[in-house]
């Protein structure tokens, strides 16, 4: 499985973004997706996730302001990022699992991307 991420960037204080990432490789094993990020000399922080039916599943901390999906037949993963924050820069990252034991935002993801950067300014 290769997750390849796009779309990050630059943007102020309340800003909007949208993240996509694609899926290639053995797209099946890919029923449960998310997103998380990665501020530098930080642990993992949460994101969100969704499952192949569009089951969603959003960290308390972008609640209300992030909003992910797939369009499976594009085998693709978006996440739209709204009133960003400074504390929202670093590295996101996509991720995706199989899902057998479950899918949520802070499941153990086994594919992983590269990660892209975006950078929230005051």
């Amino acid at each position: 499985v290769q997750l390849v991420e796009s779309g990050g960037g630059s943007v102020q204080t309340g800003g909007s973004l949208r993240l996509a990432c694609v899926v290639s490789g053995d797209t099946w094993r890919t029923n449960c997706m998310g997103w998380s990020r990665h501020a530098p000399g930080k642990a993992r922080e949460g994101g969100a996730s969704i499952d192949r039916p569009g089951l969603t599943s959003y960290a308390d901390t972008v609640k209300g302001r992030f909003t992910i999906s797939r369009d499976n037949a594009k085998n693709t993963l978006y996440l739209q990022m709204k009133d960003l924050k400074p504390e929202g820069s670093g590295m996101y990252y996509c991720a995706a699992d199989e899902g057998v034991a479950g899918c949520a935002w802070y499941s153990r993801f086994e594919y992983w991307g590269k990660g892209i950067l975006v950078t929230v300014s005051l």
